[in-house]
């Protein structure tokens, strides 16, 4: 028996997904309307959210963000204590640790997920949700969170979730942000999104390999025999400045870097890999 709290569109694709796997399953939702399609496949429905935790021995609290969370934990109040408590909401890890605080505080232990996957892959080999926490929760209830996902733990600190999960969003919104400005920059010169998209893909295929040398350079704090020095960098973004304030396009990212790029000229780095400008962002 497992209770899904919060049936956005990802805790209905939770709920189906453990559903389709054979489990019983107890729901609860601040607007009961959302559990309308999964009360018909055979949940069970709590009328608020102590008598959802009650239900279960394990709970997936999957809601907007861990303040979200941790005021539905508080609303269970005394039904946490003895339960084991798994946030799936997207959030710092400071907040996510706070959380986990709070689950003991009651009585209840915490496992907190991070959801690195669309709602259509949930139930597929394809989705993929990161856990962190104590490993014997992990352990004792893989099984079923293995009908989600293909699942990862990484490590006790229950913040560690939530720490990977920002810097990959942090990856994907800047990149999704390069392209919507790229778009604009390419418009305000009379090309259309249609016309730039094979070239986008193609700079989107040599990325890969780029991330492979970057990530591996950091990771040894290994900078020379540089490929792109920085001092390179330092043009080119100056030149993707004066192009986009020319087109009319706010450049605040791209000057922000243009700092990085300059403080990291004037260290001395100039010859360096790219790589080194991940020193001056701190």
């Amino acid at each position: 028996m497992i209770s899904v709290l919060g049936l956005g569109p990802m805790g209905q694709a939770l709920t189906s997904a453990l559903l389709d796997a054979g489990q019983q399953v107890t729901v609860w939702n601040r607007t009961p309307a959302k559990a309308a399609s999964v009360r018909a496949r055979g949940a069970q429905w709590a009328d608020d959210p102590a008598a959802a935790v009650t239900a279960s021995a394990v709970t997936l609290i999957n809601v907007v963000d861990q303040s979200a969370l941790d005021a539905v934990v508080s609303a269970a109040g005394d039904a946490v204590a003895g339960r084991v408590i798994v946030g799936l909401a997207s959030d710092t890890p400071e907040a996510a640790r706070a959380t986990a605080a709070l689950v003991e505080k009651l009585g209840g232990r915490y496992l907190d997920g991070a959801i690195m996957t669309p709602t259509d892959t949930v139930g597929s080999r394809e989705a993929r949700i990161l856990f962190a926490g104590p490993r014997d929760l992990y352990d004792a209830h893989r099984a079923v969170f293995d009908t989600l996902a293909t699942t990862t733990w990484l490590g006790e600190d229950p913040g560690r979730a939530a720490a990977y999960d920002m810097a990959l969003l942090d990856l994907f919104w800047t990149s999704v942000s390069g392209v919507l400005h790229a778009v604009n920059v390419a418009r305000a010169n009379g090309i259309s999104p249609d016309e730039l998209l094979p070239h986008a893909q193609g700079i989107v295929g040599i990325l890969p390999p780029i991330v492979d040398d970057l990530l591996g350079r950091l990771a040894a704090d290994r900078h020379d025999e540089s490929t792109a020095s920085v001092s390179s960098v330092a043009a080119s973004v100056r030149h993707l400045i004066a192009a986009s304030r020319a087109a009319g396009v706010d450049a605040g990212a791209l000057e922000a870097l243009r700092g990085y790029v300059d403080a990291a000229v004037a260290a001395g780095y100039g010859a360096d890999e790219i790589s080194r400008i991940a020193h001056m962002m701190r």
